[in-house]
Parts: C-alpha cells; sequence; structure tokens
C-alpha cells in the first residue's frame, strides 16, 4: 500500500501504477455533478474558485449528515462515492485545470480517461457500500462553497487513511 498526502505534486501522481493500493490523508473535497456544474459557470466566468485547485483531490461524494454527537462516533454521516460518470462532461475541464485526483466509484468515459493521461492525473476507486467505514476515516467537515445544495455542496474533508485503489492514471 502506498501512502499519500495532499496536495498531491504531479511527480507522486506519476509515480502511481493502476491497481495498486493507497492510503490518503490530508483534505479532500467533495463535490457532485451540481457543484461542478456551478464550478464550470464560474471559471466561465472568470471567477475564482472557493478552493484551490492545485494538488487538491476530489471526492465524488455527497456525505449524509452527522449523527448525533456521542464519545467516538464519526464527525460525519455515511460518505460513499457517487458513480464517477455523473461527473464525465465536467471532469477533463477541472482537470486542466489541475484538479489532479477524483475519487469515485465506477468507470470513467474514454474522453475522461484520454484527460487524466493528458493533464497527469489520477482516478482512484473508493470502496463502494461502505460508506459508514469511509466515515471513520473523516477528522473534520467544513463547508466550502454552494451550501444551497445540501448533500451536494462542497464540502472539505480532513481524512486519513483512507483505502482507495488506483484505476487510471
Amino acid at each position: 500500500m502506498k501512502t499519500l498526502l495532499t496536495p498531491l505534486t504531479r511527480g507522486e501522481i506519476a509515480s502511481l501504477q493502476e491497481g495498486t493500493w493507497v492510503s490518503l490523508s490530508g483534505v479532500v473535497y467533495t463535490a457532485r455533478d451540481a457543484a461542478h456544474k456551478r464550478l464550470c459557470e464560474l471559471l466561465d466566468g472568470g471567477g475564482l474558485l472557493p478552493f484551490p485547485l492545485e494538488g487538491s483531490a476530489i471526492f465524488y461524494a455527497g456525505p449524509c449528515p452527522t449523527p448525533s454527537a456521542k464519545q467516538g462516533s464519526p464527525v460525519i454521516g455515511p460518505v460513499g462515492p457517487t458513480t464517477s460518470g455523473r461527473m464525465d462532461g465536467y471532469a477533463p475541464r477541472l482537470m486542466r485545470e489541475a484538479f489532479h485526483v477524483t475519487i469515485g466509484k465506477g468507470p470513467r468515459s474514454q474522453e475522461v480517461a484520454a484527460a487524466i493521461r493528458r493533464y497527469g492525473c489520477a482516478y482512484l476507486s473508493a470502496i463502494g457500500g461502505a460508506a459508514a467505514l469511509t466515515a471513520r476515516c473523516v477528522e473534520k467537515v467544513e463547508p466550502v462553497a454552494f451550501e444551497d445544495l445540501g448533500t451536494e455542496a462542497v464540502v472539505a474533508l480532513t481524512v486519513r487513511d483512507l483505502p482507495l485503489i488506483v484505476m487510471n492514471v
């Protein structure tokens, strides 16, 4: 298993091999299709994005509400991967702008696979059906943008040892 810490450099991404298990720690931003649409609209309008893109990891997920606070309970509700293909229309543009890593589940389109290679990015797969387990890797949750989107808002998750597998580089 390879250990990675965000933000990631192009060199770290280049060292990855498909099929490798990784343990990711650091800040990961959640964003699903509604947030991706708004991010692209901001870029199209010449605006600044609400978080740093360079070296960032984007987790295609919509975290569930935080459970009631109890000693030892997760800081977030279940947080499982969303089907990555839903973001394929936006992914090449955002990869060009500096998303280094995307995290989700399922296959990517040929266009996205080509963009991954062209821009030196990586697509990591999270374990589907293990949202409660993934939540245990989250140490901190901070809203970032588009809170009106509810579970589709952009949220910064500070994760520790999130288990992922490299699907495309």
